[in-house]
């Protein structure tokens, strides 16, 4: 709770408004609602992002998951990514700021490739998948 204070204090909310502008402009461009969906959904994770974690969900169609991340990517997902690693970098100056600069690189990838994947609570996941998800949060 106190790190999600911080968080959303330092990086949280200026990331969160990168996303929220991001889904605005892919719900402008109609084609790529979709993708402002995810970028909505992401926000809400950016803003508050302890005690949840990113789980791949099972697809049947990898190589158009591929194709639309791509998409994804070309649209708005770098520019995301690069407000992370900067974040991150900013964050890292200080011994306080370590964790939360290491928290805005562990969602780079989630910046990059967002569709495939949510988020859940890590109390909801099960016994197995807390241990494995422990390792990366």
């Amino acid at each position: 709770m106190v790190g999600n204070v911080f968080w959303l204090l330092f990086a949280g909310f200026e990331l969160a408004v990168g996303y929220l502008v991001a889904g605005i402009v892919c719900c402008l461009l109609i084609v790529t609602i979709p993708f402002g969906i995810a970028a909505f959904r992401l926000a809400g994770y950016v803003v508050w992002p302890f005690g949840r974690v990113v789980v791949d969900q099972p697809g049947d169609a990898p190589v158009m998951l591929f194709l639309v991340n791509l998409l994804w990517f070309l649209i708005a997902g770098w520019w995301l990514a690069i407000g992370h690693l900067i974040f991150g970098l900013v964050l890292c100056v200080t011994v306080i700021g370590i964790p939360f600069g290491v928290a805005s690189f562990k969602m780079v990838p989630l910046a990059i490739a967002p569709l495939g994947r949510r988020v859940v609570p890590f109390r909801d996941l099960d016994p197995h998948a807390r241990v494995a998800a422990s390792v990366y949060r």
